[in-house]
């Protein structure tokens, strides 16, 4: 490392810890010609993921354009800024574990629908409503019927369970 006072590249480690769960390291060093003490972080380079169009075409893969879409479906609703960040980490995450080189954009868009079902259902149904790009309002309640058949996350039963249930 160069140190950022004098630029000689003799320092010695005085300090090692793990960042980011794991991810990454954070050294502390010493200059030995200056004795400038300074900060460095170390962290894995993920290949670079490339995302599949439905059209075929490739571009490079954007983790802001994930968030930039949550944000949207998210707009007004009780969704904090941290529990959206964690939902592209926990997103994101799970594409570069799942997936070396390409990735559909179809693969990224259902992953968004399924964190955003767990977090705000009126979110999922904004984002859904682009992504599958519904043309009218029968999709819509199409959709929402489809939820309520579904059990949620959260454990409670949906509108068409309770109607057709346990009795």
């Amino acid at each position: 490392m160069r140190c950022p006072r004098c630029g000689c590249q003799d320092d010695k480690v005085l300090d090692s810890r793990s960042t980011k769960e794991g991810a990454g390291v954070r050294r502390r060093r010493e200059c030995l010609n200056c004795g400038h003490r300074f900060t460095t972080y170390e962290e894995i380079i993920q290949a670079e993921l490339k995302v599949v169009k439905r059209d075929g075409t490739h571009e490079d893969f954007y983790r802001e354009k994930i968030r930039q879409g949550i944000e949207k479906a998210c707009w007004k609703r009780s969704v904090s800024s941290e529990q959206m960040d964690a939902l592209v980490s926990s997103i994101v995450a799970g594409l570069e574990k799942d997936y070396e080189r390409e990735v559909t954009s179809v693969e990224i868009g259902n992953r968004v629908m399924d964190a955003l079902r767990g977090v705000d259902k009126v979110a999922y149904v904004r984002f859904a409503s682009i992504y599958r790009d519904f043309k009218d309002i029968e999709e819509f309640v199409a959709e929402i019927r489809q939820m309520g058949r579904v059990r949620g996350t959260d454990g409670k039963k949906g509108a068409a369970e309770k109607d057709h249930g346990e009795k």
